[in-house]
């Protein structure tokens, strides 16, 4: 099971490189955080000492890697993409099937086509994830756009799955993925930033090419509100009022994804650190709430995966370990019963690495991090959302 962990770390690493390497340092630092969070899941599983030695020389190398991002963003540097946007949700009217497959012009065996639809195979998740909506705090309404679609196969796509540098490619990108998602109903399409596809037509720095993308939707999506064809399309864009007139015409609803409430917040704090050993109490967790007032989703899990690296950072600088009673070694401060001045690399090289424990989170590890991260998300911005959601939308 755990070998799953390296190699979605792996991945992740290969992604924050390629973005390091060209100067996206706001792309680069969440892919960071997430293979360091794999990688840290991994270590807790594997029982070579030898490749539990290799990880944590890497994951010391990445961590500071990542930190030195975080302070260039700090400083002023581009910072992670806002969340608090608007979710929007209609459905398409399904084009009759000829027997052949689908596709334009009936030929399903078209390479061409082939090629389009492996290039869009990457975003069906054909696996359900073991996320309940009890996992998601609030947003009623929001859940029941989606409630009655629970089980539908998922296609999750952004922006740029479905541009391409070639004539005439981007709109049969489009078009075989409704397809593809009719072929698959009951299904649910998802595009992530659709004002970047979608943008207002006549303006002076539209192409041909975006035109066509747009025309493109705009007939796929007909037939708005027929249940018949069990296809749903949501769409979210933090710009709603980028959003051409016609496709914004082209959704029932558009629902409005506020910043979370207190009790929001403090269940996502309980959520994002899972089953994380920690010795945080209710009071805790409410206080956590409290002090995050403005931020956004993502910020609480940026916050605390931050946090969740603390207790490695202790470790890692740590000069004296005490020896717990299931013979693990846990960094500790000299007064420490039982305390042995010894680094964690010492304790390596005396082939114990697989017995180094992290302490647990605490709620100083919440303050150190809580102490430099601010929201993200503007009261412009929200001021924008909020306008939106009187003139045309509705609450989540």
């Amino acid at each position: 099971m755990y070998s799953n962990f390296k190699e979605q770390a792996i991945e992740y690493v290969k992604q924050a490189v390629q973005e390091d390497n060209a100067g996206n340092y706001s792309k680069a630092f969440p892919l960071y955080m997430n293979a360091l969070e794999y990688f840290k899941t991994h270590l807790k599983y594997e029982k070579n000492p030898k490749i539990r030695e290799a990880i944590t020389q890497k994951f010391t190398e990445y961590l500071r890697r990542a930190e030195e991002i975080r302070t260039v963003l700090d400083e002023g540097g581009p910072g992670p993409a806002t969340n608090g946007g608007a979710a929007v949700a209609t459905r398409p009217k399904s084009k009759p099937k000829d027997g052949s497959g689908g596709g334009e012009g009936g030929d399903g065996e078209d390479p061409d086509q082939a090629k389009l639809r492996a290039g869009l195979d990457s975003a069906i998740i054909r696996e359900k994830p073991n996320i309940k909506w009890n996992d998601v705090a609030g947003l009623e309404s929001a859940k029941q756009a989606v409630a009655t679609e629970a089980d539908s196969t998922f296609f999750s796509v952004s922006s740029s799955d479905l541009v391409s540098k070639w004539m005439g490619e981007s709109e049969k990108l489009v078009s075989n993925l409704f397809q593809m998602a009719r072929d698959s109903a009951p299904s649910i399409i998802f595009i992530d930033e659709i004002d970047s596809l979608c943008g207002q037509r006549g303006e002076g720095n539209e192409s041909e090419a975006s035109r066509r993308i747009k025309t493109e939707l705009l007939v796929q999506m007909q037939g708005v509100g027929n249940n018949d064809q069990k296809v749903l399309v949501l769409a979210a864009t933090n710009t709603p009022y980028a959003l051409d007139q016609a496709i914004r015409r082209r959704f029932d609803k558009r629902i409005y994804i506020p910043l979370p409430d207190l009790k929001a917040r403090q269940h996502m704090f309980k959520v994002h650190l899972g089953d994380t050993p920690h010795n945080l109490t209710e009071n805790d967790f409410e206080s956590l709430a409290h002090r995050t007032d403005g931020f956004s989703g993502s910020d609480i899990s940026v916050c605390v995966k931050d946090v969740l690296f603390e207790p490695v950072r202790k470790t890692q600088d740590a000069m004296f370990f005490f020896k717990t009673p299931d013979d693990m070694w846990m960094p500790c401060g000299p007064k420490q019963p039982g305390a042995v001045q010894i680094t964690m690399q010492e304790l390596a090289a005396k082939g114990l690495a697989a017995q180094i424990l992290p302490p647990p989170i605490s709620r100083s590890d919440f303050d150190k991090v809580l102490a430099r991260q601010r929201p993200t998300v503007s009261k412009a911005d929200l001021e924008v959302h909020e306008r939106f959601t009187n003139e045309f939308g509705e609450e989540g």
